[in-house]
């Protein structure tokens, strides 16, 4: 970050992914706390111009409120290194791989983390037939916020009629029941661990629409429980290489106790809208989101 007196952010939002909207509105939020903060903003809507948008803008960092691919996968991280401009959460390697489902599941695999068993599998054969055993979840193996997620229940008697925007090869992964988790983790700290309660699945409308769900923080969990989930997003943050702010979503059956709880994935670009969890997390923790933003945008640098 340069000595100037206000420094200069890029706020990198929109873009072209699924989850353009809820892009917008994370880096809407965000953008007014770092004015509040002091920091020149200017907010950017990420399109095929974005190499020249920020070359003429010239900032001092960028903070990246891009969510889904291009923003979420690498894609940016990779411009923004080639540019020499630093940036927010994580880099290169880690985006692409916390992106792939499949292949975060391999790292915490290796790393003793818990998950549910999955396969990759075409679109068309996953129409046809079950290509697992039901009940199993349906999903992209890169996307997020619950974007094209399909729930096949025990003994349904036919596949999912999956939409043609689902990609060609999808994830098959075995349903994990019980309760929705989650933690955010901010540098090496883990902030806390909230209880998401619907009414049904936590899916795309659940997440993002005023109401959608309930947060219960901190959970009403064991403390062991409380315990696992803090050490398994530091654990997973570190394995998969990430910097700056992550989120780390899991399933805990409560008839199982620690053996119930699974890792479902690593958000390496959580949400920042008002209904979002990792704001929440903050602030019970004592950290405004004012704070927050400050501390991201002061951790930025390139070479992540």
């Amino acid at each position: 970050m340069s000595s100037r007196a206000s420094p200069k952010v890029a706020v990198l939002m929109g873009g072209p992914s699924a989850e353009r909207e809820v892009s917008l509105s994370s880096g809407r939020e965000c953008a007014a706390a770092l004015r509040d903060e002091g920091f020149e903003v200017h907010e950017v809507d990420a399109g095929r111009d974005l190499a020249s948008v920020l070359m003429a803008l010239s900032p001092d960092v960028c903070f990246n409120a891009l969510h889904g691919r291009w923003g979420e996968d690498g894609c940016v991280q990779g411009l923004l290194e080639w540019l020499g401009i630093p940036y927010t959460h994580s880099g290169v390697l880690a985006s692409a791989v916390a992106m792939d489902k499949e292949r975060t599941k391999d790292v915490y695999r290796r790393h003793g983390l818990p998950v549910v068993d999955s396969i990759l599998a075409a679109r068309d054969d996953v129409r046809q037939r079950h290509v697992v055993e039901p009940p199993y979840v349906v999903k992209p193996y890169n996307e997020g916020s619950s974007v094209g997620v399909y729930l096949v229940g025990e003994g349904a008697n036919n596949p999912p009629q999956l939409s043609d925007d689902m990609p060609e090869t999808v994830m098959v992964e075995a349903f994990a029941p019980g309760r929705e988790l989650t933690t955010t983790v901010v540098g090496d700290r883990a902030l806390g661990v909230t209880d998401i309660l619907t009414d049904g699945w936590y899916d795309y409308d659940a997440k993002y629409k005023p109401g959608g769900s309930r947060h219960v923080l901190p959970a009403d969990v064991p403390d062991m429980i409380a315990a696992a989930c803090l050490d398994y997003a530091v654990r997973a943050h570190n394995a998969l290489g990430c910097r700056g702010v992550t989120r780390t979503d899991f399933r805990w059956d409560e008839s199982k106790g620690l053996a119930g709880l699974i890792l479902l994935e690593t958000n390496t670009q959580p949400g920042m809208t008002p209904t979002s969890l990792t704001p929440e997390q903050a602030a019970h923790a004592g950290m405004s989101f004012g704070a927050l933003c400050r501390w991201m945008v002061e951790d930025a640098s390139c070479h992540r």
